[in-house]
């Protein structure tokens, strides 16, 4: 099986323009996974100019056959799930469970969004004059240009992809550096699914110059991306220079709350499962947990044991608990954010250090790391360290906890372990985050809702899921039809009797 990967523009395989290419490596060993094209402005630029040449055709493609494409790649998806899994393990590192529920992902996705083929909902409402009827339809907004992250290298594809696809656009789509042959497979099914020529076109290459390229292409309509605050927010400015649209979807400093009556045992699992799966390199993934008296000591105690237990490991071995961080830069980081820690006075339960034992100093671990007495204005509390780290706050009450919850500059995704009807209720209306769980973790979000967050998360868009998603990618066009046979004039023309 070759190793050597191409772009995807116009419906041809084909080289950078340029010749160059970069490497993607297995983050756990080191093994080469792929070498692929590293682009650049040229072949945005024919990528853009292939979409938009396809615009025209696509657009007037009747929605259900274009979501019978889409039904069909997920079928296919679905047909390759363990394949695509495992080279998402390889590519990645996350454990193989977890690739896997990546894909169901991306099936979920494109088996809603082909159901919105036969619907693609609009208004129709009452004129305010008689013979004459008033409606207001969806249209597509043209080439639009989808930037993803390598943390879920298919799902979040498949939530930009497949609504943008049965919205009737085309697109441009430059998938992260670090996973970009699982986005070239991708791309293959699609291509397989009966997708035309030019409709979907791939890039890979770094952010400079391929993503900012592609941004600021005037032929680009939206930019559409998930990652960091700090890329974010220049693309924002750059699309708000160019009078285009922006969908951002970025980072998370998200919480589980556990009150004196939860049951603790629950808890403690969902606290686990959200704060390391993935190696925390979720969005969504818990890096504080706030804490009332009552519980505290127990609850400490027990994620410091659990967390000291879980097995580091290729992602591929049944034995793995907790996968590597994606390259050598986010170990780093993640250990700077513990030495700031215990600058700060935290207390460290657990971790701590890289994990460099046999193996492991293959690749890029890092053991799981608990900090106890944490305050909410500690830099812990407050930034996102996306990796397996972990801090404990003290609240003295439901009220003081969604206070903290509430103070950080992210709103995404939040938590609360309760078994008091009344405190869920009041943390569902206080909580001033985009996604919320009552006893259950911070992740796990399903494609039937919409995705997002509040404050410092996003733009207020909302993608992954839910009729929301489709006003990301559509125009409004209101329609009235006067079959009356005479002038009318709306706000005028008050006192009409029809006879």
């Amino acid at each position: 099986m070759s190793l050597h990967y191409l772009n995807y523009i116009d419906g041809e395989w084909v080289p950078a323009t340029s010749g160059k290419t970069f490497e993607s490596f297995n983050p756990a060993t080191g093994e080469l996974i792929g070498v692929v094209p590293e682009s650049d402005a040229q072949d945005v630029a024919n990528a853009v100019g292939a979409a938009a040449r396809a615009f025209e055709k696509w657009r007037k493609t009747p929605a259900p056959h274009r979501a019978e494409i889409l039904h069909t790649a997920a079928d296919l998806i679905r047909a390759r799930k363990q394949q695509l899994g495992e080279l998402l393990t390889r590519e990645m590192g996350k454990v193989l469970p977890e690739a896997l529920g990546d894909v169901q992902e991306a099936v979920d996705m494109g088996m809603y969004m082909a159901g919105e083929g036969r619907r693609l909902n609009g208004l129709l409402v009452p004129s305010e004059l008689p013979n004459k009827w008033a409606m207001a339809v969806r249209d597509p907004l043209g080439v639009v240009g989808i930037i993803t992250p390598w943390n879920f290298p298919i799902a979040v594809p498949s939530w930009k992809i497949f609504p943008a696809l049965v919205c009737g656009n085309t697109i441009v789509w430059k998938p992260a550096e670090d996973t970009p042959v699982l986005a070239i497979e991708f791309v293959k099914i699609l291509e397989e699914a009966g997708l035309p020529p030019g409709v979907l076109n791939l890039v890979t290459g770094y952010g400079v110059p391929a993503g900012e390229a592609l941004v600021q292409d005037p032929r680009v309509k939206l930019i559409s991306f998930t990652g960091s605050n700090e890329i974010g927010k220049l693309i924002a400015v750059q699309c708000a220079q160019l009078g285009k649209r922006v969908s951002l979807e970025l980072g998370g400093k998200n919480a589980i709350i556990v009150l004196d009556d939860a049951d603790v045992d629950l808890a403690t699992d969902g606290i686990i499962w959200s704060a390391f799966g993935t190696s925390g390199q979720r969005c969504t993934a818990t890096s504080r947990v706030i804490v009332t008296p009552g519980i505290h000591t127990t609850l400490a105690e027990r994620i410091a044991n659990r967390a000291a237990h879980l097995r580091l490991g290729n992602g591929l071995l049944p034995t793995t608990d907790v996968g590597p961080l994606i390259n050598k830069n986010a170990v780093t980081k993640v250990h700077a954010y513990s030495e700031i820690g215990k600058g700060e006075g935290a207390q460290l339960l657990v971790g701590g250090d890289y994990a460099t034992e046999g193996e492991l100093a293959r690749g890029h671990f890092y053991k799981p790391t608990v900090f106890d007495n944490v305050t909410p204005k500690m830099r812990l509390a407050q930034e996102e360290i996306f990796g397996p780290s972990l801090s404990i706050l003290r609240a003295n009450s439901i009220d003081d906890a969604i206070q903290i919850n509430n103070s950080v500059n992210f709103g995404l995704s939040a938590s609360v372990y309760t078994s008091n009807v009344n405190q869920a209720f009041e943390a569902m209306r206080d909580i001033a985050t985009g996604i919320l769980y009552i006893n259950a973790g911070t992740i796990g979000s399903e494609v039937q809702l919409p995705f997002g967050g509040t404050r410092g998360t996003g733009n207020g868009h909302r993608e992954g899921g839910g009729p929301p998603v489709l006003e990301v990618f559509t125009e409004w066009k209101s329609i009235y039809v006067d079959y009356s046979g005479r002038l009318q004039r709306a706000q005028i023309d008050t006192d009409i009797l029809v006879s």
